[in-house]
């Protein structure tokens, strides 16, 4: 059977074992968050708390904790049972292709809830991986020297997406950016997927170890690195950037240029609205236990609030308490050629105020690096700014004026 002609796979079966452990987790939060609203309502008529103000205590008490223990215990159970049988179930699957639309919903789940699949020990946690020609790249992996070139373009994903998504359409025609410029300048895209729901500088130190790597097994020598990167791919590229020199890795010595679309270089409002409903919610007694559906989004999301890059930004932090911009300012380097695109769903004639918006989740100053607080801004050279009108955030990746752009620059 050609590759091409492999069926593609929905689900796999370690995905039955991810979705108990899912179900157990979400399972136990219900419980939990009943309880806090149970007791919140006690609280107001003068009754004790158990062991924290969120517990109820005596009967109720041992009710709660009996639901959450056997839920508990029945999950464990048929977690470990299907672990058991995931070799078999893993024989009878055919060798097929991962489905478009299961690495979307992987990418997506991961994007909301992904730093706590990875802490629960998931299946449906993504590790980071590089990947060349829908296949992961390694040591043990590496590309044939006749398929690629020393020119690198490595090609890296926004929140809650995938490495797959680069491939998309404009009336009806196939485009993808990274491809153009591999046929055209002699580039070989290497594609970045990871778990977009882990804190940024999270991310930024894996993707600085797996470049490192990347130079080492390369079948020839790497001449030139340059970075495409979408959205938040852009935060974990400035974060690997500053991770690789604190390690005095080799690799930033060979980066030329990287080019960002539509990233939110400070932060975006979208996530600063959710911190405000953890406020709103945590205001009453009788409303504080739904607070914890807001919190339930990822680390990733919440460092889009002002556009953390590094550790010290949020570490020693409530990421869900709401505080002022403490960010630690990381400049652009100064040795490579920096490039943003920012885009905005209104026309060049439109109201100043309607452009500023930008492509409905990325405000067009925060794409183009400028900030109140002038050394805050990142001082992108004129000429390396482009404004695309009429486009969102995802048409970024779809629309031919950018692509031509992209080839404008990098020729």
């Amino acid at each position: 059977m050609s590759a091409s002609s492999k069926p593609h796979h929905h689900w796999r079966a370690s995905d039955l074992r991810a979705v108990t452990l899912l179900a157990t987790d979400a399972t136990a939060a219900v419980t939990r968050m009943a309880e806090g609203l149970h007791q919140s309502v006690w609280r107001t008529l003068g009754a004790p708390s158990g062991a924290t103000p969120a517990r109820t205590r005596g009967l109720t008490g041992l009710i709660y904790r009996s639901i959450t223990g056997v839920t508990e215990r029945v999950g464990s159970g048929v977690a470990a049972a299907l672990t058991r049988l995931e070799p078999w179930l893993q024989r009878l699957e055919a060798q097929g292709e991962e489905s478009l639309e299961r690495a979307a919903m992987l990418a997506a789940l991961n994007g909301v809830m992904g730093d706590r699949l990875q802490a629960a020990g998931n299946p449906l946690a993504t590790p980071m991986t590089l990947r060349f020609q829908n296949k992961v790249l390694g040591g043990a992996a590496p590309p044939d020297a006749t398929q690629v070139t020393g020119k690198v373009l490595i090609v890296i994903h926004g929140l809650c997406m995938n490495d797959r998504q680069w491939a998309s359409q404009h009336a009806g025609l196939p485009i993808n950016h990274a491809e153009r410029l591999g046929t055209a300048l002699g580039y070989t895209p290497v594609y970045v997927r990871y778990n977009s729901g882990l804190h940024v500088s999270e991310n930024g130190h894996l993707l600085a170890q797996l470049l490192d790597d990347l130079a080492r097994y390369w079948p020839v020598p790497v001449t030139e690195l340059s970075v495409l990167a979408h959205s938040m791919g852009g935060l974990v590229t400035r974060s690997a950037l500053f991770a690789a020199g604190q390690a005095g890795m080799a690799w930033p010595g060979v980066l030329k240029n990287i080019v960002f679309l539509g990233t939110p270089h400070h932060g975006s409002p979208l996530e600063r609205a959710g911190n405000w409903i953890d406020v709103i919610l945590g205001s009453t007694p009788y409303s504080r236990p739904f607070a914890k559906l807001g919190q339930l989004r990822s680390a990733g999301i919440t460092d889009l609030r002002y556009g953390h890059v590094l550790d010290a930004d949020w570490q020693g932090h409530n990421r869900f308490r709401r505080q002022p911009d403490s960010r630690v300012h990381l400049p652009l380097p100064e040795t490579i050629a920096c490039f943003t695109v920012a885009a905005t769903t209104a026309t060049k004639r439109s109201a100043m105020a309607d452009r500023l918006v930008g492509d409905g989740l990325v405000p067009l100053h925060s794409a183009l690096g400028q900030h109140d607080n002038p050394q805050r801004s990142l001082n992108f050279a004129p000429d390396h700014q482009y404004l695309a009108y009429r486009t969102s955030h995802l048409a970024l990746l779809s629309s031919p004026a950018v692509a031509q752009q992209l080839m404008t620059w990098w020729e």
